[in-house]
Order: C-alpha cells, then sequence, then structure tokens
C-alpha cells in the first residue's frame, strides 16, 4: 500500500508540475495587470547540428502536442574523415534536409519525443591518397602505391529520398519567450548510393587492386551501418 500510495504522489507532483509550467500567471506591469502563460503555441528556432545549419518553426495544439517544419543544409560536417573497412577518407558533405516531425510531450514539459518523415538529398564525396611507395590497404587487403602514388575518390548520396524519423529532445525555457533546445535521433534512409574508383596504379597485383576498390564500393553500398543517418543538434528557439 505505501507503495502505491507513493506512487500516486508522484502523479500527482508530475501532473502539478506539468499544469503549473502550462498556467497563465498575474502580472502587475507599468499599465496596470495583465496575464501571460508559458504555453505559447508559436514559435521558431535556429539549429545547428550533424545535419547541418538551418531553423525550424512550430506550432503546438496543445502543451502535449506540437509539430515542427525546419530545414538544414550547408556543407558543414562534424569529422574530417570516414573509415572504411579500416581505410581512412577525408569527408565533405553538402547536407540538404527537409523535415516536418510531431512533438509529444508527456508530460506537458521540457522533455519530448519526436517522430515524422525527412526529405534528405544529401551528398558526401570522399577521397584518399597514397604517397608514391607507401602500403595502405583497400577492403582488408595491402597493396604498395606505384611511383605516381595511388588516389582514391568518389562519392555517397541519399537521393530524394523520404525517411522515417524518431528522436528525443529537451527544450527548457529561459525567459517567457526565449529558450534552448537539443536533439538526438536518427532518419532509416537506407543504402546510400555509392561510386568509386582509383587513379594510380600498385606495384604488383593491379587487377586484384581494382577488384578491391570495386568490392569496397560494393561493402559500403550494402553495409547496415550506412542505412541509419544520426541526428545530434541545439539552437536556440523564441515563442511569440
Amino acid at each position: 500500500m505505501k507503495s502505491l500510495h507513493k506512487i500516486l504522489a508522484i502523479s500527482v507532483l508530475a501532473t502539478a508540475a506539468g499544469s503549473a509550467m502550462a498556467a497563465d500567471q498575474t502580472v502587475v506591469t507599468d499599465e496596470g495587470v495583465s496575464t501571460f502563460s508559458f504555453f505559447k503555441p508559436a514559435a521558431v528556432r535556429a539549429e545547428v547540428g550533424t545535419t547541418g545549419y538551418g531553423g525550424a518553426i512550430s506550432w503546438s495544439a496543445n502543451p502535449y502536442v506540437g509539430v515542427t517544419l525546419g530545414y538544414n543544409g550547408g556543407d558543414i560536417s562534424w569529422s574530417d574523415d570516414l573509415s572504411i573497412n579500416g581505410s581512412k577518407y577525408d569527408l565533405d558533405m553538402d547536407n540538404n534536409l527537409t523535415y516536418l516531425n510531431a512533438e509529444i510531450r508527456p508530460w506537458a514539459n521540457w522533455f519530448y519525443v519526436a517522430a515524422g518523415v525527412g526529405y534528405i538529398d544529401n551528398d558526401y564525396e570522399v577521397e584518399r591518397r597514397v604517397d608514391p611507395e607507401r602500403g595502405f590497404t583497400v577492403n582488408g587487403q595491402d597493396f604498395t602505391a606505384g611511383a605516381n602514388g595511388v588516389r582514391l575518390n568518389g562519392d555517397l548520396s541519399y537521393k530524394n529520398n523520404i525517411a522515417p524519423y524518431v528522436g528525443i529532445g529537451f527544450s527548457p525555457a529561459i525567459t517567457n519567450r526565449w529558450g534552448v533546445f537539443g536533439e538526438i535521433g536518427a532518419y532509416y534512409n537506407g543504402n546510400p548510393r555509392v561510386n568509386l574508383v582509383s587513379e594510380g596504379t600498385v606495384e604488383a597485383r593491379q587487377d586484384e587492386f581494382e577488384q578491391a576498390v570495386r568490392d569496397e564500393r560494393d561493402e559500403i553500398r550494402n553495409d547496415n551501418e550506412y542505412e541509419w543517418l544520426p541526428v545530434a543538434k541545439l539552437g536556440v528557439s523564441f515563442r511569440f
């Protein structure tokens, strides 16, 4: 029975806290008495993260449910290299992501769960240079670059993909209108389109080297690791 009482007490406190956040308050101003609410349905925000930088607009039907429409883009990247089968490639990202999320706030406070879809049109350029007569590995096989060195280059792309999204976030208020937020999640967008080609020759087994490049390309295309696009972002928000 004690346990039941504790659970009921916690539930009441959580409900009261959520209600307090959404309740109207009376404020005395120079012009007289007015009211305001912590719950303001319309907001804009600026954000930056693993999918680029951009912004969003939000509308909340009530303190528990809202929708957010946003865009992230640009050539921002949080890692300068991409590791594939132990091979490191220089990475250059070009993000282009439009998203629409529903945000559920179970306790009508700063915590929320996001679910939605994104239109993804991202490009990733990859490049790897090997100095002359240096050893290197491709798809688990060892080779030695020829007199002019070796260059591997290509691209990964997620073109015109409609991808489902799930995530969790927090958005505490700093003032009545300004706030901050953070969010982590992932899009499931399937395997990317991949091109990978080689320039230059190796000291021996040139045919095996070219086949290893093709095998590494195919492994990227089929690797489950690249089916998911991780999301982590931070930003500031302003409520009207």
